[in-house]
């Protein structure tokens, strides 16, 4: 055989590799991201060969010692990475092999690469979505600092972008909260179904040693080990599952960073991001460009093309495992990289947005935005909400035309619409009025924002 023959696998074939072949099927320059998750698998397994009458505990402790000196190297930037050997596993596999001589080469009795990376994977992805997950709670708790202290700064409300009813600054940002609390549910119910070890599937069957999957299972912190050895090395649902929460997470970024676009430019002028945040133009001087949001805004569509190009790896797939899984791993580690780079950029700025209150205010009275609160009050008064409907309609085509706001009309042009009207509207149709009258849960009531901030403060010391 061919010294250029992987020797790993190497004793079927009567040619070494073709050269281009093996950089096409290679895929370390990717996955030795995950060395230590492959350590860490393979000491686990060790001891539990040990504890199984495999191995003996001395060549436990050579194995144990080895990879322990091999995590060293790598870490130390010593490690000399081989395509020939395709990937992490066999990387560390052959230099534990050329460090501890034979012994290095039983480590792999029992188990398959199959079984081995898919562990690799799952490891590597709960160590990950547990990063994540201190990320979105790093950027809400930068979401409640800042919704307490905008709890009275009105703003106008949309719907359609056209101005509705007030709220407050505080409001909206405590609505951003809840879309990140949502996300936060969605990855930590994902890691349920990532923390089940495949380890004992080996290649899809099985094996005939007497391993104790049990040990492998508490010594890697999983829940359980697999059920069933085909689905074991060739689910890959939960990364699916992984990119599919990523990719609402996104979405829920893109509507966070549109608004914050939109809100910095001149034509709202609604708040001001730091410097630091920002870029300018390279012919125009007086530019500050919101990179950031935009970044993240478009950085949504590779996330959302990862879990279409997984879904897609998967369709189809006969049991159990096929080497198109090798290409799961660059569109899982990218949405990781995203991710994870999104969030920390969101969680460094957010508590730094500063607001310009009075050009908030002055939006808010534009576009008739306690009209609803006008046709409210009629209700109270007795009169049926569709005719108090057509009453404060007919109001508003009157202030169009007149170019005044609802408040800026007089009791006697108010009550040309109806003599129900009285003195104690302007108490009605004032923007603080307007958000401290919707005081209950959930509502725009500044009282029950700092409320809600609370309720959201105790939320996260619960995840602690």
């Amino acid at each position: 055989m061919s010294s250029k023959t992987n020797q790993q696998w190497g004793g079927r074939f009567n040619e070494p590799t073709d050269a281009f072949v093996a950089r096409f099927t290679a895929s370390v320059e990717f996955d030795q991201r995950m060395y230590r998750q492959d350590i860490q698998g393979s000491v686990a397994h060790a001891t539990m060969l040990t504890e199984a009458g495999v191995l003996t505990v001395a060549e436990r402790d050579m194995i144990i010692q080895g990879l322990a000196e091999i995590r060293t190297d790598i870490e130390a930037g010593r490690f000399e990475w081989s395509i020939a050997l395709e990937d992490v596993h066999m990387n560390i596999e052959a230099a534990l092999t050329e460090k501890i001589g034979i012994t290095g080469k039983k480590l792999h009795t029992g188990r398959s690469r199959n079984d081995q990376v898919a562990t690799d994977i799952r490891l590597y992805l709960r160590d990950e979505i547990d990063l994540i997950l201190l990320e979105i709670t790093r950027l809400q708790q930068g979401l409640l600092g800042l919704a307490e202290q905008e709890a009275d700064t009105i703003m106008p409300g949309f719907t359609h972008l056209q101005t509705a009813q007030p709220v407050t600054f505080g409001h909206h940002l405590m609505a951003w909260f809840e879309m990140l609390s949502r996300d936060y549910d969605r990855f930590l119910d994902t890691r349920k179904r990532v923390n089940i070890m495949p380890l004992g599937a080996a290649a899809l069957a099985g094996t005939t040693y007497p391993i104790q999957r049990d040990i492998t299972c508490k010594l890697l912190g999983f829940d359980t080990p697999a059920e069933n050895s085909l689905d074991a090395v060739s689910d890959r649902d939960f990364a699916i599952e992984f990119c599919a929460a990523s990719s609402i997470l996104l979405m829920h970024m893109t509507r966070m960073s549109e608004e914050l676009v939109l809100w910095t430019s001149a034509q709202f002028n609604f708040i001001n991001l730091p410097d630091r945040f920002c870029t300018g133009s390279s012919i125009m001087p007086q530019k500050k460009n919101p990179d950031v949001p935009e970044l993240v805004r478009g950085k949504s569509g590779r996330v959302y093309g990862h879990l279409f190009s997984l879904l897609t790896l998967m369709k189809s797939q006969p049991l159990a495992y096929n080497k198109d899984n090798q290409e799961d791993k660059e569109p899982l580690f990218d949405t990781i990289d995203t991710v994870k780079g999104c969030l920390r950029a969101y969680a460094d700025m957010v508590p730094a947005l500063e607001s310009r209150k009075e050009y908030m205010r002055e939006a808010a009275l534009r576009g008739f935005s306690t009209a609803t609160d006008l046709a409210d009050y009629l209700v109270r008064k007795g009169m049926p909400f569709r005719d108090a409907h057509e009453v404060v309609g007919k109001s508003v085509a009157y202030g169009i035309e007149t170019g005044k706001d609802l408040g800026e009309m007089s009791l006697a042009e108010l009550q040309k619409f109806s003599d129900t009207i009285a003195d104690d509207i302007f108490d009605v149709l004032t923007l603080e009025g307007s958000v401290a009258a919707r005081n209950h849960i959930g509502g725009t009531a500044p009282d029950q924002v700092r409320a809600a901030v609370k309720r959201g403060q105790e939320k996260l010391t619960q995840r602690v």
